[in-house]
Order: structure tokens, then sequence, then C-alpha cells
């Protein structure tokens, strides 16, 4: 039985222990850990860029949120937040067009922290500022542990359709009602199988999660044209060339691929298209009934995991 004189102490550690210069250490192992931070802000991650330049400046990561492919600006300091980071900030939010925007800082400013609270409030459905505060705990004698702690989120975490939109009626409704269906599947995925960090659903008729490689290749499911649903592979690289080939040597599996997944598969190359997907496909709209729309998410689910089973090792042999 553990007792109080059993109990290990938490102690503080000084970032620059760590990491001595923020744009040589703090920026590049960040880079390599997005997955870190995306599952304290609910989101999957990836890497774009990192001294990623607008104009005169350069920010220290630009990524991409899988789920949504919204960009993502991510600023850090190793230090307390200051006007000029929150200034640059606005900026690279402006240069990139970004959706999410991610301060990181040893410690937020009060004024700071509101700033980022009034742009929440004031700003669009789809733009979501973070505050989130780095640190560094080791209990006892152990290794230091990162801690990404949120301050700042936006208003309920994930905004709802603006008053505009609601006064569309049937379109805000059917938004709505994309967001719940998924919203449930990624609660599926992640507590079940943990096969994701997202924690918010998107009012959108698709969503993507990571196959695990920054080449863009991720595993999706959606709702089609044509009253459809639909799991994929989607490889969506920024070169074409990549892309197909990636495309054609996954092809070359086809017998093998479909044999283990026990179904043929759609092999859509899109040669008109920088993009390319493999697919399966069934019947479903999320205008269905309830029972339908819980038959649906039952199936998507199996779809993702059997893709990520057979899909998943090939990829890490090609990626």
């Amino acid at each position: 039985m553990t007792t109080s004189k059993d109990l290990a102490t938490i102690q503080k550690i000084d970032l620059r222990e760590v990491w001595q210069n923020e744009a040589r250490d703090f920026t590049p192992w960040l880079a390599e850990h997005l997955s870190e931070l995306g599952t304290a802000l609910g989101l999957e991650l990836e890497l774009e860029e990192s001294e990623a330049s607008v104009g005169g400046y350069s920010l220290d990561i630009l990524a991409r949120d899988l789920g949504s492919g919204r960009p993502v600006v991510i600023e850090n300091q190793l230090e307390s937040t200051d006007h000029t980071h929150l200034g640059q900030l606005l900026t690279y939010t402006a240069g990139f067009s970004a959706n999410v925007i991610v301060w990181i800082a040893r410690e937020f400013r009060d004024e700071h922290r509101e700033a980022l609270n009034l742009l929440n409030h004031r700003t669009g459905e789809d733009t979501q500022f973070f505050g989130v505060e780095v640190e560094l705990l080791k209990i006892d004698d152990s290794r230091p542990a990162v801690n990404f702690k949120l301050v700042v989120t936006p208003n309920e975490w994930q905004k709802q359709t603006s008053s505009n939109a609601r006064a569309t009626g049937s379109v805000s409704e059917q938004r709505e009602r994309y967001q719940i269906f998924f919203q449930k599947l990624i609660d599926t995925l992640r507590e079940d199988y943990s096969f994701t960090g997202a924690r918010k659903g998107q009012p959108q008729n698709w969503y993507y999660f990571s196959a695990g490689h920054a080449q863009r290749v991720q595993y999706g499911a959606n709702f089609a044209q044509g009253k459809k649903a639909r799991v994929e592979v989607y490889i969506d690289n920024t070169d074409k060339d990549w892309n197909k080939d990636l495309f054609d040597k996954l092809l070359r599996d086809k017998e093998s691929m479909e044999s283990k997944l026990q179904e043929s598969l759609e092999w859509d190359r899109l040669d008109n298209r920088k993009a390319s997907r493999i697919a399966v496909t069934r019947p479903g709209s999320i205008d269905d009934a309830q029972e339908a729309l819980e038959e649906t998410h039952d199936w998507m689910v199996k779809k993702l995991l059997d893709f990520k089973r057979v899909f998943g090792p090939r990829l890490d042999e090609l990626t």
C-alpha cells in the first residue's frame, strides 16, 4: 500500500536547461514532436515548413490540421509573451491565411491572454486562437517531460456556425449533422482504438487522419457525391509526380491488398488532378435515418482500421 511518505515530488525545470536557444533548439524539437502538441490541442498536426518566410519575418512552424486541411501557424517563445510576438503572430496569420493560430510561451501575461480571448470572440467560426504554456517537469530524479498547458482556447473549443449560416436553415442543420457524425467517429477511433489524437469534429462532409507519414498520405472518411459513404487512402503531396509514383507502386500490390481486405477497391489515379486515392464505398448519406447513420459509422470505423492494418506496413516501406 502506498503511503504519503512514498509520494514523489514534481519539480519544474528551467526550459533553458534543455533548449538553450529557441530557434536552434526548441523549434527543431517541436517540428519533430508536433504530435505531442497536437494531442494537447486535440488536433492532428502535420509539418509543412519550419522558418517559413512572410516578408522580412520567419514563422517558427507552419503546419496543417489533417482533419480539416486548415493551415496552422505556430509561434514560439521560451520567455514570457510580449507585444512584438503578438504583432508577428497576427502578421503570420494574415500572410498564410491561417485558420488555427498557436502561440507557445513559457508564461502568458494577462494582457496577451485577454487579447487572444478577444480575437476568439471577434473572429469568424473557422478561426481559432490557442495560447499554450510550455513547461518541463520531472518526478524526483526522472528525466524531464514536456507538458503543454492550454491557457487560451477558442469559444467552446470549436465555434459553431455563424448567425448568417444559421439564417440559411437547412444548410446550417446539415453542417451540424456532419459535425455530430464526425465527432462520434473521432471519439470512437480515439477512445477505443487509439487511431487518432483529434478531439473536435468539423462541420464538413469529410475528415482525414494521419497515416504516420509527413509526405501527405492520409486515411479519409467522407460522404461523397451520389449518396455514397467512402473510406480511402488519400495521396496528396505537393509533388504530383511523387503522388502518381506512389499510387503506381501500391497498384502493383492490388491483388495482395484486396485479398487481405477481402474486397475489391476503387483505384483512382486521378490523372487530371494532383492527388490520387484508393477507396471503398457503400451507400450512405448524412440525411439518412439515425439507424442507417449508425451503420455507416460502424462501417467507417472498421474500414479505417482495416486500411491502416493493410496499407500501413506497405506505406512505411515506400515512404
